[in-house]
């Protein structure tokens, strides 16, 4: 996908005006994708919410500058020993929700749970001899071997967070959920107003101090808070949504479906609006058990993926909200590249692939397909499982809310006899 489209409701609405008008309250109202875990560090999915209850060491500006990490916990940094030893300082006025100091071993816990479960984290840490916390406001990175990317790791949005908790959470093994939101972000998760699946609620953090110097841009820049009370509002019916929004009872639908888009354009209470470089979706193949332990039953499927097929099922024909062909990395991201693509852009051809599978020693094993029921991943999904159908998988298609999916997909069932299913998802 091309590009994220959002929808805020005009000025008929009064939450907007509200800032501008200086009231002592105002609300934004907001119908976010999914009912996300809480969690940025066990689930990224979490990661809209992780910005707004906690803070990282560092920020990620916008496309147009390159996605270039600058300092955002932290007030700067110095590199010694040929790139080996990194010293970041913390800025003045770090507070936790609860009333208690950031302080520098508090990031180090933060870290090192993180860098258990991302990718580059993992990296970072296997460079890494020795974290420390010398004194309050210094961390130290001790290196094995350069790592210039040492910021855009511990700032960067995508994927996993690396969001700052204090110590005594940042301790939970990373394999289970943090329970207890205290961040020192620019929002306070309320807890006593959530309805799980339903709303959540975010109340400005009145003790939170943004960067002094820079401007906003990504997560980059001083976290300037416009709205005393943010509400989530988990509307899984997309006809419900659109509803709500002319009917002004929302100021913002992060994730329209694209049926209602020509009719929201012609409301003039209702601007439609492009917000970034959108995102790529991904079909996962758990790779741990058959038949997808075998690189060739997951070469064999490429040859029928038809990703202009998944993307005109889930947001119309409609070229501008999307774009293929698309390889790992997203279109104007600095890794982007059409290398390797024809293996994606030839034929399609289902006979061949079934025999593919077939040479590649496939025999009819279950593969279970997670299925989110949210809009565009139940279309999605839709189209995955009618394309191993046809090259004659056993698709067990299971169909549930996004939040039992993130449960299930961190589950490793066996099926009787002890052998395991794989577990194909859509991300």
């Amino acid at each position: 996908m091309r590009r994220r489209e959002f929808l805020a409701a005009s000025a008929a609405t009064l939450a907007m005006p509200a800032v501008a008008l200086g009231e002592k309250t105002s609300v934004l109202k907001f119908i976010p994708f999914a009912d996300t875990p809480l969690d940025p560090v066990w689930d990224p999915s979490a990661g809209f919410h992780g910005i707004m209850v906690f803070d990282t060491l560092y920020g990620q500006t916008g496309p147009e500058k390159g996605y270039a990490a600058t300092p955002q916990m932290v007030a700067g940094h110095t590199v010694e020993e040929d790139g080996k030893v990194w010293k970041l300082t913390l800025r003045d006025g770090l507070m936790f929700r609860d009333g208690t100091k950031v302080l520098a071993r508090d990031c180090v816990a933060s870290i090192k749970r993180w860098g258990v479960r991302d990718v580059l984290g993992q990296t970072l840490m296997q460079r890494t001899d020795e974290l420390s916390a010398p004194d309050d406001r210094t961390i130290v990175f001790r290196l094995n071997k350069e790592f210039v990317l040492l910021p855009d790791a511990l700032g960067k949005f995508a994927s996993t967070l690396c969001v700052i908790m204090p110590e005594r959470l940042a301790r939970t093994d990373p394999y289970e959920q943090v329970t207890e939101m205290v961040g020192s972000g620019p929002f306070r998760f309320k807890k006593d107003e959530w309805v799980q699946g339903s709303s959540r609620v975010y109340e400005r953090f009145k003790d939170y101090k943004p960067r002094e110097d820079g401007s906003p841009d990504g997560t980059s820049g001083p976290k300037i808070v416009h709205f005393d009370r943010v509400e989530w509002h988990i509307i899984p019916d997309p006809t419900t949504s659109a509803a709500a929004l002319r009917a002004g009872e929302i100021d913002w639908w992060a994730y329209p479906s694209p049926q209602f888009l020509p009719a929201l354009r012609q409301d003039s209470n209702i601007k439609v609006q492009g917000y970034d470089d959108g995102f790529c979706f991904a079909l996962r193949l758990n790779h741990l058990f058959p038949p997808f332990d075998n690189p060739a039953v997951r070469r064999a499927l490429l040859g029928v993926i038809d990703q202009a097929e998944f993307m005109t099922v889930a947001f119309g024909p409609d070229r501008s909200l999307w774009q293929v062909p698309l390889g790992f990395f997203a279109p104007r991201s600095p890794f982007a590249s059409d290398v390797g693509l024809a293996v994606l852009t030839g034929p399609r051809d289902y006979a061949k692939a079934k025999k593919e599978l077939e040479i590649a020693g496939y025999r009819g094993e279950r593969v279970v397909l997670l299925v989110s029921t949210q809009p565009f991943f139940k279309e999605l999904s839709d189209v995955a499982a009618d394309m191993m159908q046809k090259v004659g998988m056993d698709v067990d298609y299971q169909a549930m809310d996004f939040a039992a999916v993130v449960q299930r997909r961190t589950s490793r069932p066996t099926r009787a006899g002890g052998a395991r299913s794989s577990r194909p998802r859509l991300e």
